[in-house]
């Protein structure tokens, strides 16, 4: 469920930047639904990719795989310019600023999820943001942590 939650916050961050160039089928089948330009784009972006699989939407289409051991999501608009990568990575990756302003604004809570999102090379800027999954006996709620290690509250899970 969390995963839903979380998946659903990138993909708000994801609507500024997609644009429909064509319609695409919504099945999450393999590769026959994946634009050729998304395609060519991921094989040159993950070359050593392995266990690829996709999903594809009206507004984006993503992949998820395994590079170097490590299991990521990459997403790419319909015209196969690369938004963004996801990973789950712990929370001492956090910057130590965050760390220690997340322990302070949510005291008593504990991280359950970390991703890390860095933004596509398409874009013009590049930087990572995380999405900190926080829960406690009674709440959780996902937070932002910005590239100057703000931590900012994204949205109740619940």
């Amino acid at each position: 469920m969390k995963k839903v939650f979380i998946s659903t916050a990138i993909a708000i961050l994801f609507a500024a930047n997609v644009f429909a160039v064509n319609k695409v089928s919504t099945k999450e089948e393999g590769k026959d639904n994946v634009s050729y330009a998304v395609s060519a784009k991921f094989n040159s972006d993950f070359i050593g990719a392995e266990n690829v699989t996709w999903k594809v939407s009206s507004k984006f289409q993503k992949a998820t795989f395994t590079i170097d051991g490590v299991k990521k999501s990459a997403f790419y608009n319909l015209r196969g310019e690369l938004i963004g990568v996801t990973e789950n990575v712990q929370f001492k990756a956090l910057p130590e600023k965050a760390r220690k302003t997340i322990a302070e604004k949510y005291e008593g809570y504990f991280a359950n999820e970390v991703i890390k999102y860095e933004v596509g090379d398409d874009n013009s800027f590049d930087s990572t943001v995380y999405f900190v999954d926080l829960k406690n006996s009674k709440e959780e709620v996902l937070v932002r942590v910005t590239p100057s290690a703000g931590v900012y509250f994204f949205q109740q899970v619940k």
